[in-house]
């Protein structure tokens, strides 16, 4: 039996290429070259039919470190909590008033990119702050 090596996050969403660009600002990924045979994304994309333009995108880390992220467009708006969220980890080994000022650095840089500060949880030793992606807000996300 194989191990597997990789794997990859997928999210349904409305925009996929606006939320997919928003994660790379976030986690430092990139835009993955276009397909074989096109030498930009808009090229690409204008081979396609009106259906199936705009209906995927991802992004990748230049690492190769982490998972490629994939987001895929859907017709239907979210309708429950998500039961899958990405931790963006913000002052790993910081504690108290150190790890709240971290994660309030990375909030202040992520409010501009189109996040939605929800919340601060700070109890005097550990902090997280709980946020929203600028995707019609489908994926709370938290800073911790």
């Amino acid at each position: 039996m194989s191990t597997i090596k990789q794997v990859q996050v997928t999210f349904d969403c409305a925009e996929p290429e606006r939320l997919a660009r928003f994660w790379c600002e976030v986690l430092g990924y990139v835009v993955p070259p276009p397909p074989e045979g096109f030498a930009t994304w808009d090229e690409y994309k204008g081979s396609q039919s009106p259906e199936e333009r705009d209906s995927w995108f991802a992004c990748i880390d230049p690492s190769g470190a982490g998972p490629r992220l994939y987001f895929q467009r859907v017709p239907e708006g979210k309708a429950a909590k998500n039961r899958v969220h990405l931790d963006v980890r913000v002052g790993t080994g910081l504690v108290g008033e150190e790890r709240l000022a971290a994660l309030e650095a990375e909030c202040a840089r992520l409010v501009p990119l189109g996040a939605v500060h929800v919340q601060t949880l700070y109890d005097g030793d550990d902090a997280c702050i709980p946020m929203q992606d600028p995707n019609t807000r489908d994926y709370q996300f938290c800073a911790a």
